[in-house]
C-alpha cells in the first residue's frame, strides 16, 4: 500500500469516504461496519467523516459515531488510523452552493 505523510502521521494513499454510509440510501449500520472493517484489512489508514453526514437533522455526528463504533469493534490494531472530520459545515446555501458560515461565527 502506498502511504502518504500528513503532518507527522504516515497514512494509505487510498482513504475511506464515510459519506455514502450516512446518507439518504445508506446501507445498514452492520454493513457499513463490515466495510470500514474491511477497509482497515485492507490497510487503509486514513478514512473521511464529518458532522454533516447524516440524513436528517436529528441525525448529526451519524458518521462520526458510526465510525468510533466500527473502530472501537475492530480486533485489530487503530492506533495508526487517521480519522479526518469537518467542523462548520452548513446545510445553509449561497449562490455558489457552498455555506458562508466560518467557525467563529
Amino acid at each position: 500500500m502506498k502511504t502518504r505523510v500528513l503532518g507527522t502521521m504516515t497514512v494509505s494513499a487510498i482513504g475511506l469516504g464515510g459519506m455514502p454510509m450516512s446518507i439518504e440510501g445508506r446501507p445498514e449500520r452492520s454493513r457499513s461496519i463490515a466495510t470500514i472493517h474491511a477497509a482497515l484489512d485492507a490497510g487503509i489508514t486514513l478514512i473521511d467523516t464529518a458532522d454533516a453526514y447524516h440524513v436528517g437533522a436529528d441525525e448529526v455526528g451519524h458518521n462520526e459515531t458510526l465510525i468510533a463504533e466500527a473502530l472501537s469493534s475492530y480486533g485489530g490494531d487503530t492506533t495508526n488510523v487517521l480519522v479526518a472530520t469537518k467542523g462548520a459545515i452548513c446545510a445553509r446555501a449561497t449562490v455558489r452552493g457552498l455555506s458562508t458560515v466560518r467557525p467563529s461565527t
